[in-house]
């Protein structure tokens, strides 16, 4: 699968960390920044992440920051892009079977780095169930 990543400072951690776990799954992954953990802006980083993923040129992304909250209000912004911030690993899969996101949110600093890699992999292997849900998604298409 071919997945954007990017984070800003306070997530760039679990980042580079998420990047190794998707490569070393056979993804193909491109890095939209953050490099460090210096102070940076979280749009400038997620936005284009978004934006990839709403033009198709990858099929997930994911995004992190310290609570993930602005990086999932970034990401909702782009027509076509769902983005679901996830806290627990029971979260991951209800936001692609119900919600088929294709942006995922994670919070470094309130996930345990191994909880966090769980909801990565939870997350990429669920498929949308389509169903009475694919009405739903229409829906927030066509009011987005």
């Amino acid at each position: 699968m071919r997945i954007a990543i990017g984070s800003d400072h306070a997530g760039f951690a679990y980042k580079e960390q998420i990047k190794l776990l998707l490569q070393q799954r056979g993804h193909e992954v491109r890095d939209f920044g953050t490099d460090s953990e210096q102070p940076v802006d979280y749009p400038l980083f997620v936005r284009p992440v978004a934006d990839a993923v709403a033009r198709g040129d990858f099929e997930r992304g994911i995004v992190l920051g310290g609570s993930g909250n602005g990086e999932a209000i970034v990401a909702n912004r782009v027509k076509g892009v769902r983005c679901a911030l996830c806290w627990n690993v029971e979260s991951a899969p209800l936001s692609r079977q119900h919600n088929n996101a294709n942006v995922l949110s994670l919070g470094q600093r309130l996930l345990a780095l191994e909880t966090a890699m769980q909801i990565v992999c939870v997350w990429l292997e669920t498929p949308f169930d389509g169903g009475r849900h694919e009405r739903r998604i229409k829906l927030i298409d066509q009011l987005v």
